[in-house]
């Protein structure tokens, strides 16, 4: 008999919808707090946030067993699941600090089973990846990451400059994010995992729905997902369309 997961991961790329369900998962106050925590740039922040000490480096078994059991409660928050995010370059990341935590060489999937539990696996990918690159190339010179439904700063710089087209740039980041999707079917087929597969165009347009859906799969009461206010703001403007329209022009 399958058991019921008792942890999720939400597994993305940057810009397809993950900070809205991560938002409104964490706010449902049933379904933990989501977070990218094992985003190598980010783990000395959390770590601080946790208390847990710095004192060895962030490389050591000790330090990676520590980490992990402060991750697990972070990642509850007081509830009975556990909320993570993974993008893929982070998937890497996790399988070695995992390694070390539980000790000894393993494969990630089954690593990350006995760290959380029986696992939900989350799929959200974006079907417009050339707004999504857009989406994400502004971001990266904005400083601006994301709004809250009032339109005040959810994660980000308060000052606005103004972006900058560079087609060059939007076709990296095009490429990679095209990449990191097959990346992903390529690890759940790999594992024989079948992830609950939503998408940013689903999750925008009917937030609850998709948390209903999250809430279905561990058992939760989907009633709670279906009151759930919507916590952030769309950001795609007129700026945004403008620079969709000239790269298709000048990339036929």
């Amino acid at each position: 008999m399958t058991k019921t997961p008792r942890a999720y991961i939400i597994c993305g790329t940057p810009r397809s919808g993950s900070t809205l369900i991560c938002e409104m998962l964490h706010r449902s106050g049933v379904a933990g707090r989501p977070n990218s925590y094992f985003r190598e740039v980010d783990i000395a922040y959390w770590a601080g946030e946790w208390g847990v000490s710095l004192a060895g480096g962030t490389d050591a078994p000790a330090f990676d067993r520590a980490y992990l059991a402060a991750m697990r409660e972070a990642g509850a928050a007081g509830t009975e699941i556990i909320g993570l995010r993974l993008m893929y370059p982070s998937l890497a990341d996790a399988g070695r600090r995992l390694e070390r935590a539980l000790g000894g060489p393993g494969d990630v999937a089954q690593r990350l089973k006995e760290a959380f539990g029986p696992l939900l696996y989350i799929h959200l990918s974006r079907g417009d990846k050339l707004g999504q690159a857009v989406s994400l190339v502004r971001a990266e010179q904005t400083g601006l990451w994301h709004l809250n439904a009032d339109g005040s700063v959810l994660e980000g710089s308060e000052e606005r400059p103004e972006p900058v087209y560079d087609g060059k740039r939007i076709a990296e980041v095009l490429a990679e994010l095209e990449e990191d999707d097959r990346a992903w079917d390529v690890f759940f087929a790999a594992h024989g995992i079948t992830p609950l597969r939503l998408t940013y165009e689903g999750v925008t347009a009917a937030p609850q729905r998709a948390l209903a859906e999250i809430f279905a799969r561990l058992g939760l009461d989907q009633d709670i997902a279906h009151a759930m206010a919507v916590p952030t703001a769309k950001m795609a403007d007129a700026t945004s369309q403008e620079w969709v329209a000239r790269f298709r022009r000048e990339n036929v």
